[in-house]
């Protein structure tokens, strides 16, 4: 597929094959094109900022648009803190098992259940019910506890370790304050789909710990579970703030499993591109894993 990072034109996107280039029907690119064309048509037409990465699993083909410009997370850093958390239980700080007490001093607004229990006192978690409110839920009540036992800067060193210089924990959850001095959680639709391809490839930690990760993310419901089939898995997380929506995920396809992440940005009220690409984005791979590289449809 084609890639149109940063700033570049989209007239200047060029042809990548990640690495070694290979030859390619015309009709196939033509198809491609298509897709390509349908993302820029959404761009052109949302009073704000998209950009979106996708990797094919099979080939490792991929596409950008405006793909390595940074861009507001939201809760879609859950996922770095979430590798953290991981890597600390298997250095034997803690156990899942373990149980964590929360209070209402630990209670932040926004996203999340925790804070309706927290109101009527003290509640006890495990570690990983504590992890799996942060994904399932995107409860930041659990998240900023999750931060405090992972460390900030530990995260921040993994996505560093991971060759991701542009992913940054910078604040925790609700910190209106830090966001008012530009001190915003940040990636790229490139890194972040980057990452999650790690997690899916058993290099962001060993295969097993990968797998229960992703265990994990299947069980979110946002935008990009409503624009795929339901018989097929998405493991995601999505994010969500005043102007900014974003989601990174994996689409298990029969045939053509694939990643995608969308990440946007100063847009209106009521206005949110993901489950539009989504859809898009999965049109053309449903309709590759279904037939030949000219076309033909084999199943």
């Amino acid at each position: 597929m084609l890639e149109n990072h940063g700033t570049v034109e989209i007239a200047a996107v060029v042809l990548l094959a990640c690495g070694a280039a290979f030859a390619q029907p015309a009709v196939t690119q033509l198809f491609e094109q298509k897709m390509q064309r349908s993302i820029q048509m959404l761009d052109a037409s949302v009073d704000g900022v998209l950009g979106v990465e996708t990797i094919d699993l099979t080939d490792g083909r991929t596409y950008g648009y405006h793909a390595d410009s940074i861009f507001p997370t939201a809760s879609s850093i859950k996922i770095p803190i979430l590798i953290q958390m991981f890597r600390a239980e298997k250095a034997g700080e803690f156990r899942f098992g373990d149980h964590v007490t929360l209070t209402r001093s630990d209670m932040v607004g926004g996203s999340g259940e925790l804070q309706k229990r927290l109101a009527q006192g003290p509640v006890t978690l495990t570690v990983r019910e504590l992890i799996t409110a942060m994904i399932e839920h995107s409860d930041n009540t659990a998240t900023n506890k999750c931060i405090a036992m992972a460390g900030m800067d530990r995260v921040n060193a993994l996505l560093g370790e991971l060759g991701l210089h542009k992913t940054r924990l910078r604040r925790m959850m609700m910190d209106a304050a830090a966001a008012r001095r530009g001190e915003e959680n940040v990636s790229t639709p490139f890194e972040m789909a980057r990452l999650l391809e790690m997690i899916y490839r058993g290099q962001a930690m060993d295969r097993t710990s990968c797998g229960d990760m992703l265990s994990i993310m299947k069980l979110v419901r946002a935008d990009m579970r409503k624009a795929i089939p339901p018989n097929i898995e998405v493991a995601s997380k999505s994010g969500d703030l005043p102007g900014v929506h974003c989601e990174t995920g994996l689409v298990y396809l029969p045939g053509r499993p694939f990643i995608l992440s969308v990440f946007s940005t100063y847009l209106e009220d009521g206005v949110n591109p993901v489950e539009e690409v989504t859809r898009s984005v999965y049109h053309f791979f449903s309709k590759v894993a279904q037939s030949n590289m000219y076309g033909r449809k084999l199943q």
